[in-house]
């Protein structure tokens, strides 16, 4: 039986961005807030001279343990889902801080078009642009209001970058200046001007320079040392909750951070939650935690199954369209890249950072004229310098061995001497991709897991078949020895495909019938929960999701203070 707590104003389930972000500016205006993260609490000193590539990429030492809770997968509704058993088509943090810990730091904003892009897009095509089957319809807020949001994250995190034309309008500049440029950079931004492009160094988490931020934290330079992805930095120069937002919200004296708390349920009565249900993961003690709002924070998965399993919300049902819970699940497009490979060039690929790289902004979002094409939307094509660590660092060309003195001989050749020119495409929602509980398969604690049913539509198919005809023209102006490109996007593999970059199953809008929450997150059927993170987006952008997700965070953030005040739902 559950020991109850006593009541409190807020409790957030999930202290990465989306929780941290919330628990500081809560706590900021004075309210009392309990936090509950179901790994450890980490910090910078945890990772301190910890360049341990085996125990961070390979055996996902921040990850949550796939024994204990998984998601099952299946590619359509005719299929068995099963249980995905290594890391690929995400990776969930676990510990405080959660997926903003290991991420790389990129950080991008959506753009008009994304937020408005079934009204855009039919007022520039016409009704028929958008296909049969694909639910896309607009989020319900627009850039103009969601600026204010960004400037605010990007000045917290201290993002470097630089301002680019054909995205959004800024109030302001970027914090820091941009990353520095490396040799590879240079030689795309050298190639795509000469095609007429105009590249720009990709805005990035890793401060390209000291920082302190407006809420007095100080950070420092990213020293380029290709621990990013995957790992925590131990310089603090990665932008991480551990190191801003959450310190923030601990100075106040009003957050309640408990760790090793593993939420199993939302209380409620269908109309409005009482509290939550969590697990000891230590003592195996089970505690109700009663507030008078309950924030659901966590990964998108998470957040997903959370309400279904807590019956909150309408499930979404593929067969009738009807429901919200569990629709629009996107993921993104990455086939499409062209690898170069160079004879007697080399880079020093060794060093590098997770936002270090540059971009070109012309077939992002509606920036070309998709008249004559069978897709919407883009993806930006980009070259990335992360650094290659040295066990998974492989890449050799095709018809190489697998194994033994020829592989070993054209994996050193090409260590520092290739790669490659990558996309990273929008994905668009379609009814039959979606996220729904598995009727066979429990984790740990007795609770059914989230089955996702996903693979790559036409849509998709049609983008890479268009997109892989600029990186290989890219390509070719480089000048490489050698160039292999990837011209069709295949089926979609849970345990392969490692984009990573998740989102829909609670999505926003105007409208209760369409959507599952409205543009501060709170939802419909529920006005004291509010479900925060890239669960919210109506569809997946071109763009890494962080900074959307930050700037939705401070806007939920906002309207949770004003809901405390006056106890209705927002508009």
């Amino acid at each position: 039986m559950s020991k109850k707590l006593p009541k409190v104003p807020v409790v957030i389930v999930g202290m990465g961005w989306a929780g941290g972000i919330i628990a500081s500016e809560l706590t900021k205006a004075g309210i009392e807030v309990v936090g509950l993260e179901r790994g450890k609490e980490r910090q910078v000193k945890d990772f301190l001279m910890v360049h341990d590539e085996l125990r961070y990429q390979h055996r996902e030492d921040l990850m949550q343990d796939l024994s204990k809770e998984t998601i099952t997968s299946r590619n359509n509704g005719k299929m068995k889902a099963l249980p995905m058993r290594e890391y690929g088509t995400f990776i969930v943090g676990d510990g405080t801080g959660g997926a903003g810990t290991h991420w790389n730091g990129q950080t991008y904003r959506f753009l008009p078009y994304d937020f408005e892009i079934k009204t855009m897009t039919e007022k520039r095509y016409g009704p028929n642009k958008i296909k049969p089957g694909y639910t896309i319809q607009d989020w319900g807020i627009t850039y103009d209001e969601m600026e204010p949001y960004y400037d605010k994250f990007e000045k917290m995190a201290g993002i470097s970058g630089e301002t680019v034309e054909l995205y959004g309008p800024r109030k302001n500049p970027y914090p820091t200046g941009p990353m520095v440029k490396t040799p590879i950079m240079e030689d795309f931004e050298k190639a795509t001007k000469n095609l007429g492009y105009t590249p720009y160094v990709m805005p990035s988490g890793n401060l390209s320079e000291p920082y302190t931020n407006p809420d007095g934290i100080s950070r420092a330079a990213c020293q380029y040392c290709a621990y990013c992805e995957n790992f925590g930095c131990e310089y603090g120069a990665k932008a991480d909750p551990i190191v801003t937002v959450i310190p923030v919200a601990k100075q106040t004296g009003k957050l309640d951070l408990r760790t090793h708390s593993n939420v199993t349920k939302i209380i409620n009565d269908g109309k409005k939650a009482s509290g939550v249900i969590y697990v000891n993961t230590i003592t195996g003690e089970e505690f109700e935690q009663p507030a008078d709002v309950v924030v659901i924070a966590s990964y998108v998965f998470n957040n997903v199954r959370f309400l279904l399993n807590s019956g909150l919300g309408k499930p979404y049902d593929p067969t009738t369209g009807t429901g919200s819970v569990g629709k629009n699940y996107c993921y993104q497009v990455t086939a499409g890249s062209s690898i170069l490979f160079f004879n007697d060039k080399q880079f020093n690929l060794y060093g590098g950072a997770g936002a270090l790289g540059i971009e070109i902004p012309e077939f992002t979002g509606d920036n070309f004229d998709h008249t004559d094409v069978n897709f919407i939307h883009g993806a930006g094509i980009r070259v990335t310098q992360y650094g290659n660590r040295p066990i998974a660092n492989n890449t050799v060309p095709k018809g190489t061995p697998s194994w033994g003195a020829e592989f070993k001989k054209q994996s050193i050749k090409y260590a520092n001497s290739s790669f490659p020119v990558k996309i990273q495409g929008a994905s668009m929602p379609h009814e039959q991709n979606y996220l729904d509980i598995d009727p066979t398969y429990k984790d740990a604690y007795g609770v059914p897991l989230l089955r996702m049913t996903f693979d790559y539509t036409d849509q998709d198919k049609e983008l890479v078949s268009y997109m892989v005809k600029v990186t290989r023209k890219i390509a070719e102006e480089i000048g490489a020895d050698h160039i292999e490109s990837i011209e069709t996007q295949g089926e979609f593999n849970v345990n392969k495909d490692s984009n990573t970059h998740n989102t829909g199953g609670v999505i926003m809008g105007a409208d209760p019938e369409t959507s599952a929450v409205n543009t501060y997150l709170q939802m419909w059927d529920a006005p004291n929960v509010f479900v925060v993170g890239s669960s919210a987006f109506p569809h997946n952008s071109c763009f890494n999701p962080t900074g959307t997700l930050g700037a939705l965070s401070y806007r939920a953030a906002e309207g949770i203070q004003t809901y405390l005040k006056t106890g209705e739902p927002l508009v």
